[in-house]
């Protein structure tokens, strides 16, 4: 646990929570860390809404698979950041995704009752905590409703381009990198994966973008 305290404290679930006291609200949440191989499951779709995630090396995937088994992807998650708590604290039976680790991770889990509800000893940091996670899930149905702006768009160009826009405003810059290669950004903007590949070489020769690999610049 020590060897990642330093990417445990950039956790926004653990903002302004002292250092001397983040081991000790460890060991009362009970919290355990997990190692995952590249490609398998740490969250499955159907499994027990009762963990929340931290991701503390690599990286992984928040996917969804429709009733034909075709895969959306619905964001992807960095180290010190938290998924999962929305569901958990949702009190829902399962998981309606899946968590899949694309590089070797590892995770801490935390059970939600034991930060839902204050434990005998009235620890000081339990208030800090559900503020911040509270605080935390107020920014994700933020970014929620930026992808449902996107993928509310009726056409393959429409959905890339106000995808390519919000990303060039967070960058404050016409030249970005974005986190998926083609296929992930199919199944992130719910589109084929060839007409997206198509209406970016369209994009292209029209003069409106050039993309290089996962580097994308508005013209």
């Amino acid at each position: 646990m020590k060897k990642f305290l330093e990417i445990i404290k950039k956790c926004p679930l653990f903002d302004d929570i002292k250092e001397e006291e983040l081991m000790k609200m460890l060991t009362c949440l009970g919290a355990h860390v997990e190692h995952f191989d590249k490609k398998y499951t740490v969250f499955s779709e159907g499994s027990p809404a009762k963990y929340i995630g931290i991701l503390l090396s690599g990286n992984a995937q928040v996917v969804q698979h429709d009733y034909y088994g075709n895969r959306n992807l619905l964001t992807e998650i960095r180290p010190s950041e938290v998924f999962a708590e929305a569901f958990a604290c949702a009190d829902i039976p399962t998981l309606p995704v899946s968590v899949i680790a694309i590089e070797p991770c590892d995770v801490m889990f935390i059970d939600s009752a034991h930060i839902l509800h204050t434990c005998s000893n009235h620890c000081t940091f339990h208030q800090q905590l559900i503020y911040n996670l509270m605080k935390d899930l107020a920014a994700k149905t933020i970014l929620f409703h930026r992808r449902i702006e996107i993928t509310s768009k009726r056409s393959t160009r429409e959905k890339l381009m106000t995808y390519l826009m919000q990303r060039a405003k967070d960058a404050n810059a016409n030249s970005f990198e974005i986190p998926f290669d083609r296929q992930e950004l199919a199944d992130y903007l719910e589109v084929d994966r060839s007409g997206l590949s198509a209406e970016i070489g369209k994009l292209k020769k029209e003069g409106v973008l050039d993309a290089q690999k996962n580097r994308f610049t508005l013209l």
